[in-house]
């Protein structure tokens, strides 16, 4: 056999092996025991127009390793649903390949619900991106504070944070809110495994944007490399383009990164009550 015929044979062999392991390797069983970022998969609760979060992280962090753990109960008013961020953290600041993705929820009264798709991850083992990919962490829907959330990823963990507002109505939000919150409670009776590229932070943003939008998203290569998605989501009018005073930017990605950084921000009041409040202000330059 010549030498190409081998490789053929041996990528061959490996999706081979790789299905058979998708198809008959370890199910996922929710349970632990987990490291304590992931210990409690939150609970959503809806009683009328009453959003209860049940196991509402709140973490403080001190370094990237370092926290004081805490979870707790709060309330949200539904028909009080202002916004939703799209909140995007690069993890490498030379190339905007690999990113973590989450959404916040904004509230009229100043309130904020952060939720984040994470791999879960068992006591004594590190995330790395081919047992991703081998599907050796579980799912887990982390819903918090934004200090805890955001404050973590722009304070503690040394890459770029972006909140930027979507472009959604009130009622768009809403639903989206729903959806995500169903789609945690389903995971605690059905739980299911993370996968690098299929099954992610991003792609289940995606997934559930297209659940409720009659817009869907579509399928692009920066949604594989989702420190890019950004783009993605300005091209097809995701995001909102309005400058400080509210009135329209000019829609350029450089500009909405340049508006939306909130690292500096983060540091300046990391201690203020009003965190999220205060990292979505004009800087002193704007």
């Amino acid at each position: 056999m010549t030498p190409w015929g081998w490789a053929v044979l041996a990528v061959v062999a490996a999706g081979v092996a790789m299905g058979a392991w998708v198809r008959f390797g370890p199910r996922p069983t929710g349970e632990g025991p987990w490291i304590l970022e992931h210990r409690v998969a939150p609970e959503f609760l809806v009683e009328g127009s009453t959003l209860t979060v049940r196991g509402f992280r709140n973490f403080a962090w001190t370094s990237a390793t370092a926290f004081e753990p805490h979870w707790e109960e709060r309330r949200f008013d539904l028909d009080r649903v202002e916004r939703v961020w799209y909140v995007l953290a690069p993890l490498a600041r030379g190339w905007r390949g690999p990113a973590h993705a989450l959404v916040s929820f904004e509230f009229e009264d100043g309130a904020f619900l952060a939720i984040s798709v994470e791999a879960r991850r068992r006591e004594g083992r590190r995330y790395g991106f081919v047992k991703g990919i081998l599907r050796r962490f579980e799912l887990i829907y982390v819903a918090g504070d934004e200090r805890d959330l955001v404050g973590l990823r722009a304070l503690h963990r040394g890459g770029d944070v972006y909140a930027y507002p979507a472009a959604a109505s009130p009622e768009g939000a809403r639903a989206l809110l729903l959806e995500m919150a169903q789609a945690a409670n389903r995971l605690r009776e059905h739980p299911e495994h993370y996968h690098t590229i299929w099954n992610n932070c991003t792609t289940r943003i995606v997934d559930h944007v297209n659940r409720v939008t009659s817009r869907p998203v579509g399928r692009s290569w920066r949604i594989l490399l989702s420190g890019y998605s950004d783009v993605l989501a300005h091209e097809l009018g995701f995001l909102d383009g309005a400058g400080p005073d509210g009135t329209p930017g000019a829609g350029g990605i450089r500009e909405l990164r340049a508006r939306w950084y909130v690292n500096e921000r983060a540091r300046e009041w990391a201690d203020a009550d009003d965190f999220s409040i205060r990292i979505r202000e004009p800087s002193r330059s704007e």
